[in-house]
């Protein structure tokens, strides 16, 4: 299970010294929710073992080691997370843990094409400024699959 990683790796939990805070990109539900959420060292939601906010962490946390552009309706990955090798291996298998989470963050970006498409654009622009990454070697998203 690649996931079981992420609670001792946390390093998109942490920003290293001489780096900008990272600016947590939130919906805008998120935004009522938790106003905002800036990682300066070590996210103020990390604990012992993982995300204490569990499944009501923002999308943009979940996505992660995902990028979505919204432009392209492509999906990339930050190269640097030590995930990608194994996530990269299981989406051979519809079944696995990195194909439920795919098809999970697919299914939430397609929602948030009609319902918060500037969360995607800026979510995106602030990945691809932070993160080194690169393209999922998957075909490209539909805008909206139900149609």
């Amino acid at each position: 299970m690649p996931f079981d990683h992420c609670a001792e790796c946390r390093r998109c939990c942490f920003v290293e010294a001489d780096y900008p805070p990272l600016e947590i990109t939130l919906t805008q539900k998120e935004k009522k929710k938790y106003g905002s959420i800036c990682i300066e060292t070590d996210c103020p939601n990390l604990g012992p073992t993982g995300c204490v906010l569990g499944d009501t962490k923002p999308f943009s946390c979940k996505l992660y080691p995902l990028a979505y552009n919204p432009a392209s309706k492509t999906v990339h990955y930050d190269k640097d997370c030590p995930l990608m090798p194994e996530y990269v291996r299981q989406l051979k298998d519809a079944k696995s843990e990195a194909s439920r989470h795919l098809a999970s963050c697919k299914k939430e970006i397609v929602r948030l094409e009609k319902s918060d498409h500037k969360f995607l654009e800026n979510n995106f622009e602030i990945d691809s400024d932070y993160f080194d990454l690169k393209r999922l070697p998957i075909a490209p998203l539909h805008k909206d699959t139900s149609e």
